[in-house]
């Protein structure tokens, strides 16, 4: 028997390898970028939201006049040992807060520390949360946010896009021509129509909650606290619903009216094929990158509406959170919602490479970084 080479299979191996290795750099290469974007917007949020070390010095106002006020409070004590104390005190807190260095080494310090999100503690207007650690706060907070606009946000997503390709047959209609008329109302942001909700079902005609989250006191079961939840949801989400839903039904139509007018479709039409398929195939099967961008990006930008709205119906969310840190100028707060906004977002427009490549044939992820 004359024997098999194997060079052949070598050869295979060694280019999977390097085909390996290359996609690994072109990783690491998208990982690095986005690091660094995010850097640079965290960092510029701490020098506005500090207003360039304007809030350091307050904030060491503040902290000698805190010092002061829990020292006096002790009569036993001499009044120079009284100066002495709290001169002593405010050393170890300024030096423990680095407020004794030049703010641009300040900077770079807050920058490594949001970035490890060790965002330390909130200022005293949070301590009711029973936990004054900005991380933590964020996570109690972030949950209720979540809940409201991503269920309002998702039912005006797929309502849109259903409607849209339902009026991507029908142009010209009388309903058609209804959404086109209804689109400007939606440059009224949800707040807007949140207050005229509740003036009418809380209070006219009373069959909703006009704020909160929850009855007060909260159910103790777990099916009647989430029932009361959800009636607690209805008038924020009609809310934001009736100031997305005609926009967003205009813009998707308009979209799927340009797809549906290339030559592959009416070529798909001529052959006889029925509307449904030539919908799922030939329209919606090309449009699925930028619809899956279009919703990866409403997701992660949930909370973009959520302050006003929030202090509306009253909802105990990161909107109501961040409203709290902007009156007060709590940076670390403000810092903190930026970080995780950042990171939420380079995860999304990181994860958008690969599912491009997977839902568009014409689109491939090249590793050399020679392009696409």
């Amino acid at each position: 028997m004359v024997p098999v080479p194997q060079e052949p299979a070598r050869g295979q191996a060694g280019r999977d390898m390097r085909q390996v290795y290359l996609f690994g750099i072109f990783v690491a290469r998208r990982i690095v970028a986005l690091v660094i974007t995010v850097m640079i917007g965290v960092y510029l949020t701490i020098v506005v939201a500090n207003m360039g070390g304007q809030v350091d010095e307050l904030r060491l106002i503040q902290i000698r006049a805190d010092v002061t006020e829990e020292v006096r409070a002790d009569p036993g004590v001499s009044p120079a040992e009284r100066q002495a104390l709290i001169e002593r005190r405010v050393a170890l807190e300024v030096d423990r807060l680095n407020l004794d260095q030049p703010f641009i080494w300040r900077s770079f310090d807050y920058l490594r520390r949001a970035m490890l999100l060790d965002l330390g503690r909130a200022e005293q207007m949070h301590s009711d949360l029973g936990s004054r650690q900005v991380s933590r706060i964020i996570v109690e907070r972030l949950p209720a946010t979540l809940l409201l606009f991503g269920t309002a946000n998702v039912l005006v997503f797929f309502t849109s896009i259903l409607t849209a390709l339902s009026l991507s047959r029908r142009y010209g209609s009388p309903v058609d021509r209804a959404v086109v008329a209804l689109a400007p109302t939606s440059a009224a942001p949800g707040w807007f129509y949140g207050i005229f909700l509740i003036l009418i079902f809380a209070f006219v005609i009373p069959i909703a909650p006009p704020g909160g989250m929850v009855a007060v006191p909260p159910p103790d079961d777990a099916l009647s606290y989430a029932l009361s939840v959800l009636r607690h949801m209805v008038l924020p989400v009609i809310a934001i619903f009736i100031s997305s839903i005609f926009v967003s039904i205009y813009s998707w139509r308009t979209f799927f009216l340009i797809h549906s007018s290339e030559d592959y479709v009416e070529m798909a039409r001529a052959k006889g094929l029925p509307e449904r398929m030539i919908e799922r195939r030939y329209i919606l099967r090309p449009t699925l990158p930028p619809i899956i961008t279009s919703f990866l990006l409403m997701l992660i930008g949930l909370w973009s509406g959520a302050i006003i709205l929030e202090q509306v119906f009253n909802w105990p969310g990161l909107g109501t959170l961040l409203f709290q840190a902007i009156g007060h100028r709590d940076t670390p707060v403000i810092i903190g919602g930026v970080v995780i906004f950042a990171y939420l977002l380079a995860l999304t427009v990181f994860l958008l490479d690969f599912l491009y490549a997977l839902l568009d044939p014409r689109v491939r992820i090249d590793p050399e970084g020679s392009g696409r």
